[in-house]
């Protein structure tokens, strides 16, 4: 890219705002996909569900819509205003979280779960795109670490806020809604209060004026055809294989432990939920996002030393040595111990997350950005979020076939799909140094 085109980037201020704007609708998007998590127990009781079936409510029913609703999204916004799409998307996920809160059968639960993720699929794809506006290519990796770090930040704190809601409205009782006509249990107040502060970043973000869009040296200016796209991914197909591969592989893991962690802590450690909440809170938010913000720095290390695939290495590196701190964690007597583990785990979980996604649009042309992305959350939400915590119940109700066996599912899993994820990133390195020379 010339000295030119580097100078037309917006103002970094503006660029930092848009960025932390994102980072807090990231964030409230893992608090309200992830609250369900914190009570398994009050869900499960009210519907009469066994781990997998809840596993269905908590990842398919959230999934099925954000997967596929991803590609139209992500179409539209390689083609019109990404601004209006974010906020569209950040006003019905918010809704709809509250609307989980007023769910009286599990029907009715599970549609509006499925209503959150309709509106969810609209963040992420337009965000990857515009950050390729906003930050040059040096700076890009920075950015999409910290946009990462909405991970570890959502998915801490839906534990702790969650937990200490719930508890908080368990306290209470009941609460009578005389406006709506409903009584409230505490799991349902839960879901009202975390779904209102959406509200106020959609209008935040409404006030943000969008830039205009970059060109590579493999764009037109011109919109492109979902065949083109196709073409693009078949012609470096190695390259986003290792990419879009491995992270799946970790996201089963990643997922599907965060779903269950907070029972993991009930059932195997006998910690109440607003302990485990406050604990795992911690855990997500400190390890997490440490990781996330050594993750940069960590493949910059590695470009000064040679490696171009700095990115992609990275994360073979990480998937090849996060496994030993998963399985262990899971599977030791202490709970202390235990914290600590995943918290070493997660260190590593994300700090592949921000440089992989930096991998995917530094091969990817601008005018395909969004939907490639689009095709990057596709798989690592099938298999993250509506696979990895089924995958996990899977082993816990038909395999052991016992609820406290909670942590050999999570260990087997862990065993499973973090050397699968090196295997892949590793088998994807050529490739990947061929389409980055590529759109250089």
């Amino acid at each position: 890219m010339s000295s030119e085109q580097q100078s037309t980037y917006p103002n970094p201020r503006v660029a930092n705002y848009v960025l932390a704007l994102l980072v807090f609708a990231y964030i409230l998007s893992f608090v309200d996909r992830n609250i369900l998590a914190v009570m398994v127990g009050p869900i499960r009781e009210e519907f009469s569900l066994t781990d997998f079936e809840f596993s269905i409510l908590h990842g398919w029913a959230f999934t099925l819509f954000y997967i596929f609703l991803g590609f139209p999204i992500a179409w539209l916004a390689d083609r019109f205003s990404r601004k209006w799409i974010i906020v569209s998307g950040i006003a019905l996920w918010s809704c709809m979280t509250g609307v989980c809160g007023l769910a009286k059968t599990h029907a009715g639960l599970f549609l509006a779960r499925a209503g959150v993720g309709v509106g969810e699929a609209a963040l992420s794809p337009a965000a990857y795109s515009l950050f390729g506006d906003y930050f040059p290519p040096k700076r890009l990796k920075y950015a999409t670490s910290i946009y990462a770090s909405g991970i570890a930040l959502g998915s801490g704190g839906s534990y702790m806020i969650g937990g200490w809601l719930y508890e908080w409205y368990a306290s209470i009782g009941a609460i009578s809604v005389p406006a709506l006509g409903v009584v409230l249990k505490p799991w349902q107040m839960t879901f009202v209060s975390v779904g209102l502060p959406g509200f106020i970043i959609a209008f935040l973000l409404l006030m943000v004026r969008e830039p205009p869009r970059k060109q590579t040296a493999l764009d037109t200016g011109d919109p492109v055809p979902v065949t083109a796209v196709w073409l693009h991914l078949c012609t470096y197909r190695r390259a986003y294989f290792g990419v879009i591969g491995s992270m799946s592989m970790m996201a089963i893991v990643g997922y599907g432990v965060t779903i269950w962690l907070p029972e993991f802590f009930f059932r195997t450690h006998g910690m109440s939920k607003s302990a485990s909440g406050t604990f795992l809170g911690l855990v997500f938010i400190v390890g997490g996002c440490l990781g996330t913000i050594c993750g940069a720095p960590m493949a910059g290390w590695l470009e000064r030393r040679g490696f171009g695939d700095a990115n992609l290495r990275l994360v073979a590196l990480i998937a090849s040595a996060v496994a030993l701190p998963s399985i262990a964690a899971a599977l030791v007597p202490s709970a202390w111990l235990s914290m600590v583990l995943f918290a070493i785990a997660q260190f590593f979980q994300f700090a592949h997350a921000g440089v992989g996604l930096a991998a995917l649009q530094l091969i990817t042309p601008n005018r395909m950005r969004a939907q490639v992305s689009a095709l990057f959350l596709f798989a690592t939400s099938l298999f993250g979020l509506a696979l990895g915590g089924s995958c996990i119940a899977f082993f816990t109700d038909y395999v052991f076939k016992d609820d406290y066996s909670l942590h050999y599912s999570m260990a087997v899993v862990a065993l499973v799909f973090y050397p699968l994820a090196a295997s892949v990133a590793w088998v994807g390195l050529s490739g990947y140094r061929q389409a980055q020379r590529a759109i250089a």
